[in-house]
């Protein structure tokens, strides 16, 4: 079995997704034969979070610490550099599937409560492929008796046409708003944002996040990743249920992949938004959240 767990592939006309178990995403997807998201194969762990899903927070809190409804809560550090807790704890989990179609797969995870963070959470993701692209749907519940605080986003990294650098892509992301961060990459302010037009890369290297997001008539936003040369592209696109993108070039990764990619990740909430509050979704008992967003090549 591969490492990331079963995998389920979708198809409809000249698009293919497969989407795993193990963090519940995405591992690959392509149009027209060509990607659309960076992949990895069967006997590798998902390089950088690759299409994981990420709840019950996404992002980085500060030395793990937050309080909720006057009680402090020490979550584990797991990236030791930034002396952080980093994108919560099911995108290593293993869903399970309860759907399956040809054109799309429904995924579910119960988040069972632990030390750190002391409510239980029912996931569901139905992942879908159509004339649009690929489609991501998330239900979010809380069956426990206490309010819940949660957040949530993905991790796609997405293959501007042929280029095989992004160096010469260009990357347009319509928001007011970009965060300042500080060496731990926690939000100490904002400023404005500086891809609100499109806008070529060069050898930026990014590691930021979006807010104040500006949405068309259907209240989506769109954040676009373009290859010049070929004039092919690729819009990630979100609902008003992520109020936040955050963008990563993929300077952190290694091999062929270092500098590839664009992770193009939208989030309910900023970074450390368990500490500060700021966007956080306070999940009430027997309720639940939803939010869709999706991938269109062009």
């Amino acid at each position: 079995m591969a490492l990331s767990g079963e995998q389920w592939v979708i198809a409809y006309n000249d698009h293919e997704a497969t989407i795993v178990a193990v963090g519940g995403g995405v591992r690959s997807y392509s149009y027209r034969g060509r990607p659309v998201v960076m992949s990895y194969g069967d006997e590798e762990l998902a390089p950088g979070w690759s299409g994981h899903v990420l709840a019950p927070w996404p992002n980085r809190i500060r030395d793990g610490k937050y309080t909720f409804d006057g009680t402090e809560y020490q979550l584990p550090v797991n990236e030791i550099e930034t002396n952080t807790a980093l994108h919560g704890f099911v995108a290593w989990a293993e869903w399970s599937a309860v759907e399956v179609t040809d054109t799309s797969v429904t995924l579910e995870c119960r988040l069972p409560a632990r030390l750190g963070y002391p409510w239980t959470l029912q996931l569901r993701t139905r992942w879908s492929v159509g004339p649009g692209g690929l489609r991501a749907a998330h239900t979010v519940s809380n069956p426990g008796t206490k309010t819940a605080p949660f957040g949530m986003g993905t991790h796609s990294y997405l293959i501007p046409g042929s280029l095989e650098r992004i160096d010469e892509a260009t990357l347009h992301v319509p928001a007011a708003k970009k965060l300042k961060l500080d060496k731990q990459s926690i939000p100490v302010g904002s400023g404005p944002a500086d891809f609100d037009e499109p806008t070529v890369l060069k050898d930026l290297v990014i590691d930021d996040a979006y807010g104040d997001l500006k949405r068309g008539s259907d209240g989506k936003a769109e954040v676009r990743l373009a290859d010049p040369v070929s004039g092919q592209a690729v819009t990630v696109w979100m609902d008003e249920s992520f109020g936040w993108v955050h963008i990563y070039t993929s300077d952190g990764l290694e091999g062929d992949r270092k500098r590839a990619s664009v992770a193009i990740e939208p989030t309910t909430c900023p970074p450390n938004a368990l500490a500060t509050g700021e966007d956080l979704i306070e999940l009430s008992p027997s309720e639940a959240w939803f939010g869709v967003w999706g991938i269109r090549p062009e």
